[in-house]
């Protein structure tokens, strides 16, 4: 995990402040359990509950009176009451009486040196006043500022809120780029040029798709449960329709960018800039540079990829593509026939790139300082 320096990781194992295991008995000997595990979605784009449930379960077998549990993974309103406690008082214990229940949504943003762990604000939910107090005092001797809302389903609704609004932008400038592109206008000049009004607006940016453990899967959750109270979420819906089918836009601008070219995407030479679902980390979860390789790969075209930092892809949950990042020189940029960058790695030398390589797509702006050979370039 790029973000968390070994440095600190070692001092905490050494000071005794940090101890990782595997023996799930130990659970009985903390005063505090925080769980933190995947929430992902179903074949059918339902929320997969089995983390949940399973860990549930575990810490029912070793939940002693007095603890503290509180749940972290993103999810619908209405799990940690409606699914998680029953399970933990299936241990005979009673929540908000002989043991603690609380949630706080976990909050942090890869990459992004401006915040950390402790300075991001906590939003804190319990199943009783004290079940939230005593979540708040555990997380005050670590975080900043403590928020502390009127139940677990709000503390659970606001990160739900958090995720939704940037799925729902994120697919306006999206379409949008799409629509400016069709009209010969660059979709980048014009948030720059929006970005200048002080109030009133919050620039978002297009891209290759959504990725990451939760804009593209927890905006779903809140869909699905709305469906129980006979509410439609057209809003989400169609955010997601929009944010799902941007591989294939570029796709289809890869290829209309080779048949300018005279050349086919069947049996094209293609390099993937980036795995990372976002600039400067080693996070592959929901990529789209995953989809856009298989992608590709269907359609006859001989792909490769080099990231920085992510040296080769292991197993996912529904993708094992299998492959080992290939190392960068001027040959090698010019043995293909298209250069596609999916992430914006700080890395990169993009004038470098566009300088050796025969065709450069560009999903994320990143050759915007690049100045000479923009006739190599397209936008995507």
């Amino acid at each position: 995990i790029k973000h968390i320096p070994h440095s600190q990781v070692k001092q905490m194992v050494k000071t005794g402040l940090f101890s990782a295991t595997t023996e799930m008995a130990r659970l009985k000997t903390v005063d505090a359990i925080l769980v933190c595990v995947p929430t992902p979605l179903t074949q059918n784009r339902e929320p997969d509950m089995q983390f949940i449930i399973s860990s549930s379960k575990t810490i029912a077998k070793y939940l002693r009176a007095g603890q503290l549990v509180i749940f972290e993974s993103t999810t619908y309103p209405g799990t940690t009451r409606e699914l998680a406690a029953p399970i933990l008082e299936s241990s005979g214990l009673k929540a908000g009486k002989d043991f603690h229940l609380a949630y706080s949504p976990e909050r942090e943003d890869p990459g992004n040196k401006n915040f950390t762990t402790k300075t991001i604000p906590k939003v804190v939910g319990g199943l009783t006043n004290k079940c939230r107090n005593m979540a708040c005092k555990l997380y005050n001797t670590a975080i900043v500022k403590t928020v502390p809302v009127s139940s677990l389903e709000a503390a659970e609704a606001a990160k739900i809120l958090e995720n939704v609004y940037r799925c729902i932008n994120i697919a306006m400038v999206n379409e949008l780029k799409m629509v400016f592109d069709k009209m010969g206008i660059d979709i980048w000049e014009v948030i720059k040029a929006a970005s200048t009004k002080p109030f009133g607006f919050n620039a978002f940016y297009p891209g290759p798709g959504l990725g990451g453990h939760c804009i593209p899967i927890d905006p779903f959750y809140l869909t699905w449960k709305a469906r129980q109270y006979g509410m439609p979420t057209r809003f989400i819906e169609l955010a997601g329709e929009i944010n799902t089918n941007m591989p294939h836009y570029v796709i289809t601008k890869t290829m209309e960018a080779l048949n300018e070219h005279k050349k086919s995407l069947k049996g094209a030479k293609v390099l993937v800039l980036g795995l990372a679902y976002k600039k400067d980390i080693d996070d592959l979860r929901e990529s789209p540079s995953i989809e856009l390789i298989e992608l590709l790969d269907q359609k006859g075209a001989r792909v490769d990829y080099n990231d920085p930092y992510i040296p080769k892809t292991h197993k996912q949950r529904r993708h094992d593509l299998g492959m080992r990042s290939k190392k960068l020189s001027a040959k090698m940029l010019a043995g293909y026939d298209v250069v596609l960058i999916s992430t914006d790695h700080s890395d990169y030398d993009y004038n470098w790139i566009v300088q050796n390589a025969k065709l450069v797509v560009d999903t994320r702006n990143a050759t915007a300082a690049v100045r000479r050979n923009r006739r190599k370039i397209v936008k995507a």
